[in-house]
């Protein structure tokens, strides 16, 4: 009696393989896609040059101000991304492929997501440090200011993916997204900045820290499932 071989495609070798070669994928799209990818970068450094002018140029007032400002510019910079991340794989069908693999969706998802994150985050916590100096952010806090935002801006991809699952068969769903997403980011806001307060104020800059950790943790164990969830509702009804 022969023995059934077992589906190669199930096994934890092949669902690497799956999750490697959307990865690729993705940043093969970016890489013919580079100026959406450069938007939010543009748009953060734009909004940290621009605001000195409107506001003033003190030193003192802008060290103050710092912390709050890079992480809102960073929060906004990577939403003008997010729209964008299932909606060209919806309009090309892409998308109902992914559904109809024999590989987890979820993980697909998350491969999808670390790219989001390696090509929006990453460069955006990357640039802070530099932007920081621009806005006399006292050199104590840059490492504080590039770690929070390492841990925040993957936070905010994995989270910012279940809204853009969500609204990714709308017209125009850029508003609803970020109606939807925005109150899911302010605790990791909150904590992030407060963190860079405290270290250029010489507190202890571990329980933020800390929590950002255990937000980031929360969110990696549990929205790449909401966003496969989100993507089979919203295309398939």
């Amino acid at each position: 009696m022969a023995v059934r071989e077992p589906d190669q495609t199930l096994t934890p070798q092949g669902m690497m393989s799956a999750c490697a070669v959307q990865f690729k994928r993705e940043l093969s799209i970016a890489r013919r896609r580079g100026s959406e990818w450069i938007n939010p970068l543009l748009f953060q450094s734009l909004v940290i040059v621009l605001f000195p002018l409107g506001i003033s140029p003190r030193p003192d007032l802008l060290a103050t101000i710092a912390p709050g400002l890079l992480w809102v510019t960073a929060l906004l910079a990577m939403l003008l991304s997010l729209d964008a991340l299932f909606r060209g794989d919806f309009a090309d069908g892409s998308l109902e492929q992914m559904l109809l693999s024999s590989q987890p969706l979820a993980a697909l998802c998350l491969a999808k997501t670390f790219a989001h994150w390696l090509l929006t985050g990453l460069p955006l916590a990357l640039l802070a440090p530099v932007l920081g100096l621009l806005l006399s952010l006292p050199v104590t806090g840059i490492a504080t200011l590039v770690t929070a935002l390492l841990l925040g801006s993957v936070t905010f991809s994995l989270l910012g993916a279940i809204g853009a699952a969500l609204t990714v068969s709308l017209p125009r769903g850029g508003v609803l997204l970020s109606l939807l997403i925005l109150p899911f980011y302010i605790p990791v806001l909150i904590f992030g900045a407060g963190a860079v307060t405290a270290a250029i104020s010489g507190g202890s800059v571990a329980a933020p820290l800390a929590l950002l950790g255990a937000m980031l943790a929360l969110a990696l164990a549990s929205a790449p499932f909401a966003i496969a969830s989100a993507l089979r509702i919203s295309v398939n009804g």
